[in-house]
Formats: structure tokens, sequence, C-alpha cells
């Protein structure tokens, strides 16, 4: 690592307008949660499909990631951005009228799910990489994660807010008109793989080799098996947590104050993460992450569930919320370099979101068929710790054969 390399200054404009679109982008889908019983009461439709539709939404977020990535990583991010802002606008205006369950399907799961997926960290953070040294990508990536973080925090109360101010179909409609602020956004953004400070640096592929080379690498794998579990824990919180307070005869308006604190909570955990993520191993981060999700996942549904609790339990996973991020794509580019970022670190999410589905689809689904949520909550347990075990051997090292970035 070069001095220059340590005191070379961020690019602040493609940074701030980068975090910007990601809170846009993050916050509306961590608010979901709060229209599934108003949604339900007025269309007599049941849980499991309103589960299904947000399981479709991560399905289909995660399956647009790796399109995404490529199409950023060829033709530029700022294209993609703005293909975001479309999917994204229509999903939420159709969500808002859904005329039969298909149509919340196609709404709310699979036009939102494609818009987040063009506007996702995936897309965001292989423009940062490309603008930043690899000193500086530990921090830069916990920044737009922390920005997605501030979403989660902004968009649970202002979501609430909407709903009772003004109906859950205005509300809807509403954040669909803050979509248009994303294209303005995504002029700092724009340039491709060729493009950035450190465009000079990257490992010459195809695609079709990036791929052979990535899905043979033991530690890749292993790095894309274990954000399955990321995924599955987030999206159901996400999706059921409301929910399953109000069930337990908890007031709504702690749902709220929760699911704000794990977005307050997040941004703190985010940019710890892009700090510890830049000195210790970020395999062994995450490892212990995931062991402190268990942990606070089972001492939550052991004891009694309270305002307290419910507080506490929501601070201690906001903290662990998204700090899987910066350390999971900290990885890829080390491992692979930037060159084909967006592609590889989709395919990482691809595998974040398929859990996802799970998560919330089991969600609704078991909730249905035993009347309460506890069985997914001890999947995620176990999930977690077995999580914890497969990032124990990644190597933190380029993969052989390729320069070492400086």
């Amino acid at each position: 690592m070069t001095a220059a390399s340590r005191t070379q200054t961020l690019p602040w404009a493609i940074i701030v307008a980068g975090s910007l679109i990601a809170m846009i982008t993050f916050g509306p889908r961590s608010a979901m949660g709060f229209f599934q019983l108003p949604l339900l009461a007025d269309t007599g439709w049941d849980r499991q499909t309103f589960g299904f539709a947000m399981a479709l939404q991560n399905l289909f977020w995660g399956v647009g990631q790796p399109f995404f990535g490529a199409f950023a990583d060829k033709y530029g991010t700022a294209r993609v951005l703005i293909m975001s802002a479309i999917f994204y606008a229509a999903g939420l205006l159709l969500m808002a009228h859904p005329s039969s369950p298909a149509m919340l399907h196609l709404g709310g799961g699979v036009l939102i799910g494609l818009g987040i997926a063009a506007g996702s960290f995936s897309v965001i953070l292989s423009a940062f990489a490309r603008n930043v040294t690899p000193a500086q990508r530990s921090m830069a990536f916990g920044i737009a994660t922390a920005a997605g973080s501030a979403g989660m925090f902004v968009f649970a109360p202002l979501a609430q807010g909407l709903i009772t101010s003004f109906g859950w179909r205005e509300a809807l409609m509403i954040m669909a008109l803050l979509m248009a602020a994303i294209p303005f956004l995504a002029i700092a953004l724009r340039g491709n793989a060729h493009s950035g400070s450190q465009s000079h640096a990257a490992f010459q592929q195809t695609v079709g080799e990036a791929m052979r080379e990535a899905l043979s690498h033991r530690s890749y794998l292993l790095l894309t098996s274990g954000f399955f579990v990321c995924g599955f824990q987030v999206a159901f919180i996400t999706a059921h947590f409301p929910a399953y307070l109000l069930d337990i005869g908890i007031e709504p308006k702690y749902a709220v104050i929760g699911m704000a604190l794990i977005g307050a909570f997040n941004i703190i955990g985010s940019l710890a993460a892009g700090v510890i993520g830049q000195t210790y191993s970020k395999p062994w981060f995450l490892a212990l992450i995931y062991i402190g999700r268990s942990i606070a996942v089972t001492l939550f549904i052991l004891l009694p569930i309270t305002p307290v609790s419910v507080i506490i339990f929501s601070a201690v996973m906001g903290l662990l919320w998204l700090s899987t991020v910066p350390p999971t794509n900290g990885l890829v580019a080390i491992m692979f370099g930037t060159r084909h970022l967006g592609l590889l670190g989709g395919i990482v999410f691809l595998s974040h979101q398929i859990g996802s589905f799970l998560g919330v689809w089991l969600g609704g689904y078991l909730y249905d068929h035993f009347g309460t949520y506890d069985p997914v909550w001890w999947l995620g347990v176990v999930l977690g710790l077995l999580a914890a075990i497969v990032h124990v051997p990644i190597r933190e090292a380029v993969v052989p054969g390729r320069p070492v970035a400086v």
C-alpha cells in the first residue's frame, strides 16, 4: 500500500449521491411490514398472500442483482439507476391499487424487487470501489451501508405516519413520487468498469472467465452460502416483526419504535463495520455477527417480551443488521478486484435474496399453519450458527494468479 493510497481524498460527490440513492431505495422496502395489516384488512386476503408478495420482492431483488450489476459494469451505473427509479415507482403504484393477489405479487413483488435490485448495494458499491483506493473501500462501503440504514430509520416512522394521516394506498403513492430523485442523483455515478481512478488496476477478464473463476473458488462459495442466512434473518424481521408484536399484545407504536431503532443503530453498526473491516479479519468479524444475531434472537424469544425488551432487541439487531455488507463486499473486491464486482457481488447477493424469499414466505406460511411465528425465529437461530461456522475457513486474500492491489 503506497502513501498516496492512504492519503487520497474520498470522492465525496460520488459517495454522497450514492448514499442518498441507497437511502431512497432501501427505505420504502424496509417499511413494507407496516402495510401488511391495513392492506389485508381492506382486501380480505390472508398473510400468506402478502408474505408471498414480499418473498417475490426479495427473490427478484436477488435475481436481478447479477444482471443489473453486469449491465452497470459494462454500460454504466447511472443507466441502471434510472431503470431502478422506473421499476420501483411502477411497483409502488401497482401495489397501491391491487385488483387481485396476482397484481399485488406483480407490483409489490416483481417490480419493486427489480427496482431495488437496480439501485441496491452491489450496484452502488461497485461504483464506489472503482473510485476509491483499496485501503478506503471498507470505509466507503460502510458509509453507503449506513445510508441504507438511515433510510430504514427515516421510512419506518414516515410510512406509519403517512398511513395514519392519508391511508396506505396514498402512502405508497407518495413514496413512488420520491423515486423521481434517483435519476438526478445518478448523474454523479455515471461511468462503468473502465472508468474511475482504479480502472487502470483492473484485472482484465471476460464475464465467462470471471464467473468460472469465482464459482471454482472455495472462499467465494462459502461467503455466498453464508450470506443466504443474512437474507433469511433480516427479511423475516422486516416483513413480519410489526405483525408479530401486534399479535402478542404489544402496542403498535412499539413496532414503529422498534423498526426505527433497527435503522438508527444500523447506521452505527454499518459505520463501525467499515472501520473494523479495515483493520481486522473480515471472515472472523462476519462469524461473530452471525453468532451475535443468534444469541439476540434466543434471548428475545425466551425472556418475557415487553416494550423494554423490544427496544433492547431492536437496538442490538440494528447494530448487527447490515454490518455484514461492508465486509462481505470487501471480501469479494479483495478476491477478484473491481472489473466484475457488480456481477460477482450480485451473485453473492442473489444468495442473500434467496434466503430473504424463504424467510418472508415461511413467515407467512408457517404462521397460517401454526398460528405463531416461533418456528421461523428458531430456524433463524440455527442458521445463524451455521453461517458463523462456514465463515471461519474463508481466506481474505487475492485469488492465485492476480496482481495484488496497492
